[in-house]
């Protein structure tokens, strides 16, 4: 198991009462007594097995195996964190079809056709507020006053719990951060109000306030980057976070931060990571190694089994005709075709410039481009980039459960953002060092070859329109199926509307037009029923 044992959240989840029915689906204990008991803490080792259990709410579904849930009524398949937020962000772009259309809530994502009552819709809102709820109760449980009504006074261990709460504040508020940019608006709820509130309405303008506010308060207390150990967070994603909320801040508060994100970005280059040399590394069964990872969703054939991100990516490749599981260590026919590529996404690899790009792991064969028909697992190409081999080429424990972990935040994603930045005229950027984060990420796809650099100074690329159409699609090159595609699109003013279309985009097999509404998701039906003071987004 990788450094920060998530499995105690199966402890941790034995003292849980969770409801997330329409009675209670802002996800809070029924019972707080038996929500990290006093016997709980008289264990030793209980704080960090506690921080563990908020950790552990990203990675896994349940107490009783990858088929178990701890949210009532919601199905463990599609109310993991990871998971769902892949749906949300990436199903439903440019870059990839489900092909078992029956399983619940895929087709309406994948088609832009979600309404309220989606399963998976449901599932992320209320796998996040589960993380929120989880976080509220550490930090209630970890209070000056319940540490001296304890007895807990050795210095050392009241310094790590210190510790251990600021990082809980810091997945609480990435919890709020995906709300804001899911959902618009939240139930706001923190450890000073009681158990099973009804919490206000925060908007996005006020989620933003209280997210930048939470990270910088606890930034100058967290580990530096690189020095807490692997699984845990430190200042870089507190600050991958602000840089996130800075990028989009045009969309969600109407200001443009593109020089507030610049500098975060500029603080966590100098956090001592570094590219990987080989790009396929950060997606292999031992990418816990990679130098470039700043922050990951922990995934382990034996502890963690769930249906995951990698699991369903390592899985879902392998294709129906090809039965090429093997090759990506796990067994031979894969889950039968499950992901494909949808046409918009393969030409983004069109031309010379990409031949030896290590990113291009498309598989064509005899296969069409097109995708006639979603539940033709033959048509379609498919794509090759997880894999649960290790970088020497050892497969993974289990054939099935990958150990390949999610790959939240990487340094890639900070030269992009930085590119972005100072493309869109950011103080203190220069499009120089944007073009040199760029092309490291190109020679580093190029084995070292400076074949596929490019140059900003000189046409096609001497303007910023066509220096922005360029980052959006290096974006996608670069990151794809990382859960980066929906919220990029709409950033750039591509996800609605009829600008650009993808193959069923709107339930049209070339794509059409999708109204502005679907920029959030709407406000899961049976939220609105448990909570009087939320109110449902317009359009839906």
């Amino acid at each position: 198991m990788k450094k920060l044992k998530i499995n105690a959240f199966l402890l941790l989840g034995g003292l849980l009462v969770l409801s997330s029915c329409t009675k209670d689906l802002d996800v809070l204990p029924k019972d707080p007594t038996v929500f990290l008991s006093e016997d709980f803490f008289a264990q030793p080792g209980a704080y960090k097995q506690g921080l563990a259990g908020v950790y552990g709410n990203l990675s896994l579904t349940g107490t009783d195996g990858a088929g178990s849930s701890f949210l009532q009524g919601i199905d463990a398949g599609t109310s993991q964190y990871g998971r769902c937020l892949w749906y949300l962000q990436d199903l439903t772009t440019d870059e990839v079809i489900w092909s078992y259309e029956n399983d619940p809530g895929t087709k309406e994502l994948q088609r832009n056709i979600w309404t309220p009552s989606n399963p998976v819709i449901l599932g992320m809102f209320s796998r996040t507020m589960a993380e929120i709820a989880f976080a509220n109760e550490y930090l209630k449980q970890t209070s000056s006053d319940k540490l001296s009504t304890r007895g807990v006074t050795d210095a050392i261990l009241l310094s790590q719990i210190a510790d251990y709460r600021n990082e809980v504040r810091v997945l609480r508020a990435m919890s709020y951060y995906n709300m804001m940019d899911l959902f618009g608006k939240a139930p706001f709820i923190t450890e000073n109000d009681p158990v099973n509130t009804a919490g206000p309405e925060y908007n996005r303008q006020q989620l933003f306030n209280f997210v930048e506010s939470e990270l910088n308060a606890v930034l100058p207390n967290l580990k530096a980057p690189k020095a807490n150990e692997y699984g845990r967070l430190d200042q870089a994603v507190a600050r991958m976070i602000l840089a996130k909320i800075y990028l989009n801040a045009e969309v969600y508060i109407g200001t443009p931060k593109y020089t507030e994100c610049a500098a975060q970005c500029n603080l966590i280059a100098a956090g001592g990571y570094t590219l990987n040399t080989d790009y396929l590394n950060n997606f292999k069964a031992d990418n816990q190694n990679s130098p470039e990872m700043i922050f990951t969703l922990q995934s382990d054939g034996t502890v963690t089994q769930n249906y995951g991100p990698t699991t369903v990516f390592v899985n879902g490749q392998v294709g129906s005709i090809e039965q090429n599981g093997s090759s990506l260590g796990v067994s031979s026919g894969g889950w039968g075709g499950a992901l494909r590529l949808r046409k918009q996404f393969v030409q983004k690899f069109d031309g010379a410039s990409f031949n030896t790009d290590a990113r291009k792991t498309i598989i064509s064969g005899t296969r069409p481009i097109d995708i006639a028909d979603v539940a033709n697992r033959d048509q379609g190409f498919i794509l090759a980039k997880y894999s649960n081999k290790s970088v020497s080429g050892i497969p993974g424990i289990n054939s099935t459960f990958v150990d390949t972990d999610f790959p939240l935040f990487r340094l890639a994603d900070v030269y992009l953002m930085y590119a972005e930045c100072a493309v869109r005229g950011a103080g203190g950027t220069t499009i120089s060092q944007a073009q040199t984060y760029i092309n490291a990420l190109r020679e580093r796809a190029n084995a070292g070859s400076t074949i596929a650099n490019v140059n900003f100074s000189v046409s096609p690329l001497n303007t910023q329109s066509a220096q922005l159409d360029f980052i959006l699609d290096e974006r996608a090159r670069e990151l794809h199926w990382e859960s980066h595609r929906r919220q990029d699109l709409v950033r750039f003013g591509k996800f609605t509307g009829g600008s650009y279309n993808w193959a069923w985009k709107g339930n049209g097999s070339n794509g059409i037009a999708i109204s502005n509404n679907l920029k959030v998701f709407p406000i899961p039906a049976n939220a609105l029923a448990s909570n009087p003071n939320l109110t449902q987004n317009t359009g839906y």
